[in-house]
């Protein structure tokens, strides 16, 4: 008990952190299962260092 009172902060920050990195890999998989790019699909203004490929069919957003 007495080791978990000293290292109480660390724990929380380190909760924290995961929580941040778990949120954001979340976000970038419902992005790329709606079709959504991460670079914003601004080409003529691009840098090149997106990969410019299509988006496979399985993680297209399915429109009706």
């Amino acid at each position: 008990m007495e080791w978990l009172l000293t290292n109480m902060g660390t724990i929380v920050v380190s909760l924290v952190l995961a929580a941040i990195v778990i949120l954001d890999i979340w976000k970038l998989v419902s992005d790329r299962k709606k079709g959504k790019r991460s670079c914003g699909m601004n080409c003529p203004g691009c840098s090149g260092s997106c990969s410019h490929t299509e988006i496979p069919e399985r993680f297209r957003a399915k429109t009706q």
